[in-house]
C-alpha cells in the first residue's frame, strides 16, 4: 500500500432501437397501470333520503316511521338467527381458513462480470461506440469461489459467456444432497486467474431448496496505453433497478454504459439522468432494448455531453439486467485512469463506503491545482432523487477514530441533482465515511493515487455498500497488494475471515474485534499454508460493519476497489390469499 508522510456528440436518429416506439408504449402502459381507480357508489345510488322526499312520493311520516320501526324489528330477529348459527355446529365448508405460506423456491446464484475496458476508437456516432484493440500489456481476468452446502457437495456451478458458450465447468451437478452425523469441512470450487475477453457469467445451481453461496470479481490492469491503471468489479447479481454514481463526460473523460442481459427475457432500460445542474432530459435515454444473451453499450456523451458530474437511474422492464460504467480519463496526452463504476445502495438516508485511501493532503493539494487535475482527489458525490433538498451530515472513520472533515461535515445536496463534497485537507490514511440526512440519497466515493502531474494518475470509485451478514464470498486478484478495509462507524463489531486457497481449501479462520467509529485494515497475504490466496469468506456480528477490497500495484500509481456484495439469499415464503 502507498505509504506517506504524515464528445459534445449529436444524437444520432437510429442509435436506439425503435426508441420512439418503445417509450410510446411504456407511456401506454402506465396509462393502463392508473386506469384501476374508480369513484361513486357501487350501484350509483344515493345511500339515503329525507323524509321530506320520501312524503314527497305519496309516503306519510307517520308510515315511514312505522317502516323503519318494522325493519328494526327484522334486523333484531336476523341478529338472533345469526347469533344462533354461530353456536351451532359448521360444516367443514364454513370454517375460517389461515392463509398459508408457500415456500419459493430457490434460483440460481447469477453474477455477471463485466468485459475487459476498451477503448473508444475515433469519434462516436450518437451513442453506439466502436472499440479498438486494448494494449499490449492489458490483462483481464475472472477469480471467482463456490461453496460447498450443508451437506459437504459443491453445487453445480460454472463460468460461461454471456452467450452460454462454456468457459469453465467448476463443479458437477451433486444430486440429491444426503445427511452426514458430523457436519462435512467447508469446500470450495474456485476458478483462479482466468483469462476472459468479453462479459461472463458465474452461476451455481441451488442446492436443498437453498441458494448457494458464490462470489466472484473481474480485474483489468495496464502498464500501457491510455487505459492504463487498474480496476475491477465484483460480478453482480441481476436486477430491475440500478442506481450509479461517479461518471463523468467533461473534455478528456469517457463513459460507457454497459448493459448486460443474461435472462431468456429481452429488457427494456430507460435512463434517468442527474446532473450537477438538475435532472437532465436526454432523447434516446428511454425504451433502450437489451436482446437476451447481450450487452448494449451507450456513450453517455451522447446522452449528457459535458457533465463533470453524472449518476444514472436504470431500470428495466423484463428481463434483469447488469449496468456497469467504464469511466477514463486523458489529460492530455497523459493517462489519468481507468476504473468500473458498478451499482451502489439504492436511495436511502444513510449510506456508507469504506475502502478509501487518501494520499498526503499537502501533495494533492498541489497537484489538483494544476488545470485539468480538479477530479485527481478523494470525494464525495450526493445524488438526490427527488426534489426536496438534503442536508447531509458526513462522518470519516479512521484507525484511531473519528476525523474532523475540513468544512465541518454538513452539506446541502440540491434535490434532483448530483453534488460533490471535497475530502481535501484530511489525514492520509484508510477511512470509512458515513453519511445520513432526512432525505434519500444516493452516494459514492472516489479515491485518487499517483502525485505528479507528467505521470500516469489512477482513480476508484467506492460505491455505497450494504451492511454486512454471514458468508459473503469474497475474492480477490492476485498480485499487488491487497487490503481487506472494513468500518463499523456507530458500534463495535466483530469480523471473522476465513482464507480460501486456490487449491479449493477453506483454512482457519481469524478474527478482527472492530472499536465502534474506527476503521479496520488486513493486509492479504500472497499464500496461506503454501496455497496461493483466493479469496475470503467473510461474516460479520455485533454492530453494523461494512467492507471493501482495496487493491494497489507495487511502484505504480494503480488502484481499484470491490465492494463485498451481498451474500446468498435464503428460501423465501410468500402468504398465500384464498378466495375468490
Amino acid at each position: 500500500m502507498h505509504k506517506d508522510a504524515n464528445d459534445d456528440v449529436p444524437q444520432a436518429p437510429g442509435d436506439v432501437n425503435s426508441a420512439a416506439d418503445a417509450t410510446d408504449a411504456t407511456d401506454a402502459t402506465d396509462a393502463a397501470d392508473g386506469s384501476g381507480a374508480a369513484g361513486g357508489t357501487a350501484n350509483g345510488t344515493p345511500a339515503a333520503c329525507s323524509l321530506k322526499s320520501l312524503n314527497g312520493r305519496g309516503l306519510s311520516v307517520r308510515g315511514t316511521v312505522a317502516g323503519m320501526a318494522s325493519a328494526v324489528i327484522i334486523v333484531a330477529a336476523a341478529g338472533s338467527l345469526v347469533a344462533a348459527a354461530s353456536m351451532a355446529p359448521q360444516s367443514a365448508g364454513s370454517r375460517p381458513l389461515e392463509a398459508p405460506l408457500a415456500a419459493v423456491p430457490a434460483g440460481s446464484n447469477v453474477g455477471i462480470c463485466p468485459g475487459p475496458a476498451r477503448l473508444l476508437e475515433g469519434t462516436a456516432i450518437g451513442t453506439d461506440p466502436q472499440f479498438s484493440p486494448e494494449s499490449a500489456t492489458a490483462k483481464s481476468l475472472v477469480n471467482a469461489a463456490v461453496l460447498s452446502t450443508n451437506s459437504g457437495a459443491l453445487p453445480g456451478s460454472r463460468l460461461a459467456e454471456l452467450n452460454g458458450n462454456p468457459l469453465t465447468e467448476i463443479a458437477k451437478d451433486p444430486g440429491t444432497p444426503t445427511t452426514s452425523a458430523a457436519p462435512p469441512a467447508l469446500l470450495a470450487g474456485v476458478v483462479s486467474q482466468r483469462t476472459v475477453d468479453s462479459v461472463s457469467v458465474l452461476s451455481a445451481d441451488a442446492v436443498g431448496n437453498q441458494q448457494a453461496t458464490a462470489g466472484a470479481v473481474m480485474s483489468y490492469t495496464a502498464t500501457d496505453g491510455d487505459l492504463q491503471g487498474s480496476a475491477a468489479a465484483g460480478c453482480q447479481q441481476p436486477a430491475n433497478d440500478l442506481w450509479l454514481v461517479g461518471a463523468n463526460t467533461s473534455l478528456g473523460r469517457t463513459a460507457v454504459l454497459n448493459l448486460s442481459n443474461a435472462s431468456s427475457t429481452p429488457a427494456t432500460v430507460s435512463l434517468e439522468l442527474y446532473g450537477a445542474q438538475g435532472q437532465i432530459q436526454a432523447p434516446g435515454s428511454r425504451g433502450l432494448l437489451v436482446a437476451p444473451g447481450t450487452t448494449r453499450s451507450i456513450v453517455l456523451a451522447g446522452l449528457a455531453p459535458d457533465q463533470e458530474k453524472l449518476s444514472i437511474h436504470a431500470r428495466s422492464a423484463g428481463g434483469p439486467v447488469t449496468a456497469v460504467i467504464q469511466q477514463s480519463v486523458l489529460r492530455g496526452l497523459t493517462p489519468g485512469g481507468v476504473d468500473f463504476i458498478v451499482p451502489g445502495a439504492a436511495p436511502a438516508t444513510r449510506q456508507v463506503m469504506s475502502g478509501l485511501d487518501i494520499q498526503d493532503p499537502a501533495s494533492a493539494k498541489a497537484l489538483t491545482a494544476k488545470q485539468g487535475f480538479a477530479d485527481a482527489s478523494a470525494a464525495l458525490q450526493i445524488a438526490v432523487p427527488g426534489p426536496a433538498d438534503a442536508v447531509v451530515e458526513i462522518k470519516l472513520y479512521g484507525r484511531d477514530g473519528q476525523k474532523a472533515l475540513p468544512g465541518g461535515g454538513v452539506v446541502t445536496a440540491k434535490g434532483g441533482s448530483v453534488t460533490e463534497v471535497s475530502l481535501a485537507g484530511v489525514p492520509a490514511g484508510q477511512y470509512t465515511v458515513a453519511a445520513s440526512s432526512d432525505v434519500s440519497f444516493a452516494a459514492a466515493a472516489r479515491l485518487a493515487r499517483g502525485l505528479k502531474s507528467d505521470s500516469a494518475t489512477d482513480f476508484a470509485w467506492s460505491a455505497a455498500s450494504a451492511r454486512l451478514g454471514s458468508q459473503h464470498v469474497v475474492t480477490v486478484p492476485r498480485g499487488g497488494e491487497r487490503y481487506l478495509v472494513f468500518g463499523a462507524p456507530e458500534d463495535r463489531a466483530k469480523i471473522t475471515y476465513t482464507p480460501i486457497t486456490a487449491d479449493g481449501k477453506v483454512r482457519a479462520a481469524a478474527t478482527a474485534d472492530i472499536a465502534g467509529g474506527t476503521t479496520t485494515v488486513i493486509k492479504v497475504p500472497g499464500e496461506v499454508d503454501d496455497a496461493e490466496v483466493l479469496g475470503y469468506v467473510v461474516s460479520a456480528s455485533g454492530d453494523a460493519a461494512y467492507g471493501t477490497v482495496l487493491l494497489e500495484q507495487n511502484g505504480r500509481a494503480d488502484i481499484a476497489t470491490v465492494a463485498v456484495a451481498p451474500g446468498a439469499a435464503g428460501q423465501e415464503q410468500v402468504a398465500v390469499k384464498l378466495g375468490y
